[in-house]
């Protein structure tokens, strides 16, 4: 009974002594180490390495560069989806972007870009080519056509979630391996995968708050694609013809198909009757290179009238009226105003020609079931012995037309488009006219006045004309097609055309609508149909 326990005593014994063994150690060591050693703080291994801990925020910033390059990686590597769109095979991608928006790569015809949605992420759809066999079948099969917009909704739809899955995948994978590479520790490796995919959710969560459908009606189109808007008519007649498009399509999907294999060309549209097609230029400064882009427009968009707000000339002189002539061929009416750069002899010159209205001092004309009014510019900035009036003097000169406008609508007459050089000049004009035009900016400007006048400024359709070739880049060259009604003579769209400058190497068409456009509903009843035609469309040519 009072044996010992073996395997159990000697544990029980050694334990005291151990311990009294440690406290002596203990003591020993303080006493006999120097005291320096005593009051010298442990070093860490950072000190070591002669580096201190990394701050907070720097680790942040560290950690979310890892993440966004790591998700872009992913994206890049497998973030894309091959799938049919009705009788088109296309490639969906998500690309990172500060702005947003969608953009289709139709080669080799061009892009189509849309203001869809706000996110740092841009949907591209790359169409790769037209399936001969499934356009084919809608060929042969026009009853498919009525169902054809549903099946695109669904095939856009199923790739959209197949595109969401895989892009979720792409995201946490790449950066997870290489938060893997950077940290070598794997729980900041799937740190950094969870952090991407909340990034990926709350860009996605961004682009659905901001989804805009209506952005399919302001479209911006670029390279040979440029043409569209003369293939689909106006804007009004997209909207309230659409059955007529939708019979045509298995044309339009004929030619496009020959077009990838070889040449071809697109039916076009006759314009609705019920719009009058006005050409805004402005500021075209002694380029001969803009006659030809303007007779092109005149050609391609069957323009009614051109509507010049001035400075077609540099100095004004006698020796620069030749320039003119070309006017007398460019196929339309041409009402012109004299800009701060053009002459009372550039005027003179201009009245003799049959097919120019020139306005000034309030003169009213009527062309192409419009009624014009305008004013020359007050300033001739050329002749350097007089005094330049500024802006005081362009908003007299401002008041005085703006008199005129209301003597005419008084005298039962309204005018339906007002024009200036100066934008100072047109904004006296608000309250008294539903349209102003002018220019003299080099810069497009499109603003709605208190008055519930529109003033829309062009940019300079010359390229800023002789100082195009002192400036580091070359100037731009614009344009604006004007979409009005002609029973009401509002404006109802329009088209904003941009070159590239010098050499002409890019073309943009982008399509606007005025605000209250965009909020109302289409019309039920819907306007004169178009016919098709089978004449050729043409990109507007470099000079």
């Amino acid at each position: 009974m009072g044996g010992a326990v073996p395997g159990h005593t000697r544990p029980m014994v050694r334990a005291p002594f151990r311990a009294a063994a440690d406290r002596v150690r203990h003591r020993l060591t303080r006493f006999t180490r120097p005291k320096s050693a005593a009051r010298t703080p442990t070093r860490t291994s950072g000190d070591l390495m002669g580096t201190t801990a990394p701050k907070p925020y720097v680790r942040a910033l560290s950690t979310l560069a890892v993440v966004v390059l790591g998700a872009w990686l992913g994206l890049l590597a497998v973030g894309s989806i091959r799938t049919p769109v009705g009788p088109m095979d296309t490639n969906m991608t998500l690309r990172p972007s500060l702005t947003g928006g969608s953009k289709i790569n139709v080669s080799p015809l061009g892009a189509l870009e849309l203001d869809s949605h706000i996110a740092p992420l841009r949907l591209d759809v790359d169409v790769d080519r037209l399936d001969p066999v499934r356009s084919q079948a809608l060929v042969d099969q026009p009853e498919r056509f009525s169902g054809l917009q549903d099946e695109v909704t669904r095939d856009v739809a199923a790739g959209t979630r197949e595109l969401a899955v895989r892009s979720c995948v792409a995201v946490i994978s790449g950066a997870t391996a290489l938060g893997l590479v950077v940290y070598r520790r794997p729980r900041r490796a799937l740190a950094a995968g969870g952090l991407a995919l909340t990034l990926l959710a709350a860009s996605g969560v961004s682009a659905y708050a901001t989804w805009n459908p209506k952005s399919v009606l302001e479209p911006k189109f670029s390279g040979l694609l440029s043409s569209a808007p003369s293939l689909v008519g106006d804007a009004r007649s997209i909207v309230t013809e659409f059955d007529i498009y939708q019979q045509e399509l298995a044309r339009l999907v004929t030619n496009v198909t020959r077009l990838y294999d070889a040449t071809s060309t697109l039916p076009v549209y006759q314009p609705d009757p019920g719009t009058i097609r006005a050409l805004h230029v402005s500021d075209i400064h002694l380029n001969p290179a803009a006659w030809h882009i303007i007779a092109s427009l005149v050609k391609q968009y069957e323009i009614d009238v051109i509507i010049d707000s001035g400075d077609t000339m540099d100095h004004g002189s006698a020796a620069e009226n030749g320039f003119l002539d070309p006017i007398r061929d460019l196929g339309a009416p041409y009402v012109w105003v004299r800009g701060n750069h053009d002459s009372k002899v550039t005027q003179a010159y201009l009245e003799k020609f049959r097919n120019v209205r020139v306005l000034d001092n309030g003169r009213t004309v009527n062309v192409a079931g419009l009624r014009i009014a305008g004013t020359g510019d007050v300033s001739f900035t050329p002749d350097r012995t007089k005094p330049v009036g500024g802006k005081a003097a362009a908003e007299l000169e401002g008041m005085r037309l703006a008199s005129a406008l209301r003597d005419q609508e008084q005298a039962g007459t309204p005018v339906d488009i007002a024009v200036a050089h100066d934008p100072n000049t047109a904004r006296q004009t608000d309250g008294t006219v539903p349209l102003v035009l002018a220019g003299h900016l080099h810069n497009r400007i499109n603003e709605q006045l208190k008055g519930g006048t529109r003033l829309k400024v062009e940019g300079s359709t010359g390229g800023g004309g002789l100082r195009a070739v002192q400036n580091d880049k070359p100037e731009k060259v614009r344009a604006s097609v004007l979409y009005l009604d002609r029973s009401t003579r509002r404006l109802q769209a329009w088209d904003e055309i941009t070159l590239g400058g010098l050499g002409l190497t890019t073309a943009e068409v982008s399509r606007h609508l005025p605000e209250e456009n965009l909020k109302k509903d289409a019309p039920a009843s819907p306007s004169p149909s178009p016919s098709p035609t089978g004449s050729p469309t043409r990109p507007t040519p470099s000079p």
